[in-house]
């Protein structure tokens, strides 16, 4: 059985992967991957969080490696991920042509956070030395 710490690795490889595959996502079910009609190349916008998504989806796998080394990035994906969903979700709620967010990226970023804020260790919560100017 996987302890807890193979299971955080583990999961941020997959989630990384997963940031890197937003593109075909949106190919393969764009009314859970998308808010726009079209192609995914057809939104400036779009393109912008495929290619953050991605960026951080590569970080997330480096992590993996040695995920206590990365603390602040894997937290900063549990908290973006958060607020990303609950934005989308209430974006949705408003406007009925995009529910499918309601059963895709807004349960899969919900889920990243969970699992991610559950496997990520507590017990070292040691607060790196802050160095301050002399003066």
């Amino acid at each position: 059985m996987m302890g807890r710490y193979s299971l955080l690795q583990a999961a941020l490889v997959l989630f990384g992967v997963i940031f890197c595959l937003i593109y075909p996502l949106a190919l393969v079910w764009p009314s859970g991957w998308m808010w726009h009609e079209g192609a995914p190349v057809a939104s400036q916008y779009y393109m912008m969080i495929v290619g953050v998504y991605a960026v951080l989806g590569l970080f997330l796998i480096r992590a993996s490696a040695n995920p206590s080394e990365h603390r602040s990035l894997i937290w900063f994906t549990v908290w973006s991920s958060v607020v990303h969903a609950g934005i989308m979700a209430v974006q949705s709620l408003q406007n009925p042509e995009h529910m499918g967010h309601m059963m895709g990226d807004v349960p899969a970023l919900l889920l990243v956070a969970i699992v991610l804020g559950v496997l990520m260790p507590r017990g070292d919560r040691r607060v790196d030395p802050v160095i301050l100017p002399d003066g």
